[in-house]
């Protein structure tokens, strides 16, 4: 195009050339001369041209560039135009990727019993429904040495859901991580920045009935990972098994209220919202958006209660280096106007958490803390507990209590024998109901073969049954369970008529029935209906044991001889669990029925402490003391007991003939082999020779009666309602403690053996 402008200049420019004579002779030179003159004249126009050509060049390559720049931009962006042209050959359409700001989630969990695994798995599932990818990794596999630090360059977002186990110690499958995580937040060799990028969120799980150990490994790797610069993109929060004081009236509540916010949250880190700039205190992540504010006030009140005062005053930002960027965005300098106004609002924060412990220590707070929307007591059962209890066959009764078929019950209904209490105390099995009215305990043994699915707690906060529904639903419930065995091959007819008519109970079904506040009504109501009890109480509930009601048989758990081997076997919620235990033990000695110690052997655990256990022998001064080996229930989550722990019979008898040797005023009376239990029992119940171990529950409640008539004035003793021992039930009888009258049978495989 250019060229062709020149050239029209060119023949506008340069004049024609004069027509010559014909013949005229044609000079070359004139040929070249004329049009370089023409040419050297009219340089200014052939300037001007070229420039305006050049101009023109640049203005186009400069349009284009701007244009691959856009472009470069716009994929860079996120942003992809395109342009369709529509049927009627009108209007663009655009369509525009977004930004990817979040590439997935990560979800590790810390796991003992499976709670924060399943709670993982359920969070999973509501983030895949936002489009995004969501990993659930087991902390056990994964290696931080390796990968923690990759998670600070990617666009992902880490959850860490995370229990805490016995004395503030991690889940066994958590251990090495945690263990690394703190020696890398305090290794200078990682520096303070080692994670800086990452974006964090904690929920942990734990039972404030632990109180120096509430979720301690929750707030644990929120603190180290927060000194290795990583970003919490919410405020730690925390689930609660006691609930009792639970925030939302379960950990499954808990966690799902947690969920829901922070899907919210995640939602905004996808559209674009920029995680904490580093001004966290105590793992409140502050954010200036409005349901991050209203979550850091509802939580604020569950931190108070474990955390002290002075870490919560005085922490200092996430990230101390960013000093230099604080202080262009706030003011670093305090007047001394407002220096005074800042110390009098700690000083009041610190009178009124004070002011707050105070009133929980004196039982203040108990009506405030606990209670469902309408000011009630909340129930000891949870939605969750119901549905595991009831899978596992309870039948439950109101909001605390439960009743479940002894499996010793099924056989003495179908003649293969009873229990150990049918050796020992001439019990019938088959008309034995097993229950309690409190499924709570104040302990989380290892050998416990509930699997740890009941409650905790050391006092009642829950709502009350009435003792008269509770024994009322028991015993129908108990009937319902016997009636399923009409016509079931092998049941006799004569004993299943028999079990409808309850009369025995055994409150050893699980949990702590001595907690009940009702417990003496209830036992009331059980021998007005003429049936026996046998209460069993782990040990440390000493004033309610010296107010108990007389009842057939009192029960005490002596699971160890010492203060360190019962924590470690025990697993007690009381800090000073071992003073109750002898004041226990004390007040068992005051009773004047019989009483009874239980111990159970678990190898490797507490089978080496005969001298121990003789010295807790003369504190409670039992009438009888069983000793039965640990009953391995299966693998659990909840407890490291394998086969390897279950004793053999013969190192059970083994031990109970040690044991005697120490104690002069006792000997070994029974035996029952299938139940790898003996019976120490003490000499006093050896009369001519002979023992009476067994029980007269005809004369016991004729006893019990007139002690109720009398107001509790007329006192009766254990040696009052003796029965003689059969032979067969004797230790070194060759039945070994089975009754002649039913028939042995031996299974194939092996089935749990657990009762009561």
């Amino acid at each position: 195009m250019v060229f062709y402008l020149f050239l029209l200049f060119m023949l506008h420019v340069i004049p024609a050339p004069a027509h010559q004579e014909v013949g005229t002779a044609m000079d070359p030179w004139h040929y070249v001369y004329t049009p370089c003159m023409s040419l050297w004249l009219n340089r200014f126009y052939i300037y001007s041209c070229a420039a305006f050509a050049v101009t023109v060049w640049i203005c186009i390559r400069f349009m284009n560039s701007k244009k691959t720049i856009q472009g470069e931009q716009s994929k860079e962006n996120g942003h992809t135009l395109i342009v369709t042209q529509d049927g009627r050959g009108t209007g663009l359409h655009h369509r525009e990727e977004k930004e990817v700001h979040v590439a997935g989630v990560k979800i590790f969990f810390g796991s003992q019993t499976g709670t924060a695994k399943g709670f993982a798995a359920i969070l999973a599932e509501e983030i895949a429904s936002l489009g995004l990818s969501a990993d659930v990794i087991d902390l056990k596999v994964y290696d931080p040495d390796d990968s923690l630090a990759d998670e600070a360059a990617s666009k992902n977002v880490c959850v860490f859901l995370v229990a805490t186990y016995t004395d503030g110690q991690p889940t066994e499958n958590a251990q090495w991580f945690c263990k690394w995580l703190q020696e890398a937040s305090n290794d200078f060799r990682f520096g303070k920045t080692y994670l800086k990028g990452m974006r964090y969120a904690v929920f942990g799980l734990g039972n404030s009935l632990y109180a120096d150990h509430y979720n301690t490994v929750g707030k644990n790797i929120d603190k180290w990972l927060w000194m290795l610069s990583a970003s919490r993109i919410m405020t730690r929060s925390e689930g609660d098994c006691n609930v009792v004081k639970s925030k939302h009236g379960s950990i499954e509540a808990d966690f799902h209220s947690w969920k829901t916010e922070f899907l919210v949250r995640l939602k905004s880190l996808m559209e674009g919202e920029k995680t904490c700039g580093g001004k966290c205190k105590k793992s409140k992540c502050k954010s200036k958006k409005i349901h991050t504010e209203t979550s850091d006030h509802d939580h604020q009140g569950q931190e108070s209660e474990h955390e002290s005062t002075e870490e919560e005053q005085f922490e200092t930002t996430s990230e101390e280096e960013s000093g230099a960027e604080d202080e262009a965005e706030t003011n670093s300098v305090v007047d001394v106007e407002d220096l005074g106004k800042i110390m009098s609002h700690m000083k009041k924060a610190k009178k009124e958490q004070e002011m707050q412990k105070d009133s929980e220590k004196s039982g203040l707070s108990r009506g405030s803390v606990g209670s469902n929307e309408n000011g009630e007591p909340r129930e000891m059962i949870t939605p969750a507990l119901r549905e595991a209890l009831t899978k596992q066959g309870y039948r439950l009764i109101g909001s605390h209590s439960g009743v479940k078929l002894c499996r010793w019950t099924k056989s003495m209904l179908r003649g293969r024998g009873g229990c150990y209490k049918h050796t020992f105390y001439g019990i019938e099995s088959h008309r034995c109901m097993e229950t309690t009215p409190s499924l709570a305990c104040a302990n989380k043994c290892v050998f416990c073969w509930r699997h740890h699915t009941n409650p905790v707690g050391t006092e009642w906060r829950w709502k009350m049954d009435q003792p008269e529904k509770i024994l009322q639903e028991a015993i129908e419930n108990h009937q319902n369970l016997i009636k399923q065995f009409k016509g079931v091959p092998g049941v006799k007819k004569d004993r299943f008529e028999e079990g409808l008519m309850v009369k025995h109970c055994a409150l050893s079904l699980v949990g702590e029935p001595i907690m009940y506040p009702e417990i003496n009504q209830f036992l009331k109501l059980l021998h007005s209906h003429k049936i026996s009890s046998f209460l069993v109480t782990n040990a440390q509930f000493p004033k309610e044991i010296r107010c108990l009601q007389p009842v057939t048989q009192l029960y005490v758990s002596v699971d160890a001889s010492t203060k360190d081997s019962l924590k470690k076997i025990d697993r007690p919620l009381f800090k000073d669990f071992w003073q109750r235990f002898l004041d226990s033990l004390k007040a068992l000695a005051e009773k004047q029925q019989r009483t009874v110690y239980r111990l159970t052997l678990v190898k490797a655990w507490n089978v080496d402490e005969l001298k121990a256990y003789a010295e807790l022998v003369a504190v409670g001064k039992p009438d009888f003391i069983e000793v039965k080996g640990v009953t391995y229930c299966g693998e659990s989550s909840a407890s490291s007991l394998t086969m390897a722990n279950v004793p053999w019979h013969e190192e059970v008898v083994h031990f109970v003939q040690e044991l005697a040797d120490f104690l002069p005023d006792y000997e070994i009376a029974c035996e029952h082999e299938h139940s790898n239990c003996l019976l120490i029992a003490h000499k006093k119940f050896k009369i001519d020779g002979e023992w009476w171990t067994w029980i007269d529950y005809d004369r016991f409640q004729e006893l019990i009666a007139q002690n109720q008539e009398n107001e509790g004035n007329k006192v009766f003793s254990a040696l009052d309602y003796m029965a003689k021992t059969p032979a067969w039930a004797l230790f070194g009888a060759n039945e070994r403690g089975f009754d002649p009258v039913d028939t042995r049978f031996q299974r194939k495989k092996a089935k749990d053996i657990s009762g009561c």
